[in-house]
């Protein structure tokens, strides 16, 4: 067993995609998404990839990650992966001895931009580079994950309008972030 210690933080500009030394396109989705064992099944160019997650501490958390076919991964992907399949680029950062890997979102996640860099112990400091934004690491972010696909037979029954949803999440630092979803049942 390993464990994944990591930083997360948002990206202000996009000065990490001069500074980069390479790039791969990713696909994945996810087998399992219980906090306690995370089940993701990743394409990344043309290596696959399935990883379990244990629950995060902070920046620290239980992993285990086995290469399989590119073929298997795709079926997975296709037939098992629960909700969307998540698309992103990923570049590869060096800065100050560290390697940060950077991800530009695509799809239903067009936009978001997110980097992390992996740590050898949790009291590792590694200098910020200049793209880095807020820390989004561990506990100081909720995450929220469910299916909405099992609440559109319900509103389907009263309209077939469009239906809007508001979810605002307080971090235990009492910080509230809010998005609103829309969707046509």
């Amino acid at each position: 067993m390993a464990k994944e210690i990591e930083r997360k933080f948002l990206v202000t500009n996009d000065s990490y995609r001069h500074m980069a030394t390479s790039s791969s396109h990713i696909e994945q989705g996810y087998l399992s998404r219980d906090p306690e064992a995370t089940v993701r099944v990743r394409v990344r160019d043309d290596r696959a990839f399935l990883t379990v997650k244990g629950r995060n501490h902070g920046m620290v958390r239980d992993e285990w990650e086995y290469p399989i076919p590119v073929g298997d991964a795709r079926i997975m992907l296709r037939r098992c992966a629960r909700g969307s399949i998540l698309q992103k680029r990923r570049y590869l950062v060096p800065f100050e001895g560290f390697t940060w890997e950077v991800d530009e979102f695509g799809g239903d996640h067009a936009g978001l931009v997110v980097a992390e860099v992996e740590l050898p112990s949790a009291d590792t400091v590694a200098p910020l580079p200049p793209f880095v934004g807020e820390e989004v690491t561990g506990d100081d972010v909720t995450s929220i994950s469910f299916n909405i696909t099992e609440f559109v037979p319900l509103l389907n029954m009263y309209t077939d309008e469009m239906h809007q949803f508001r979810i605002t999440v307080t971090d235990k630092k009492g910080n509230k972030k809010g998005m609103t979803l829309k969707f046509q049942a």
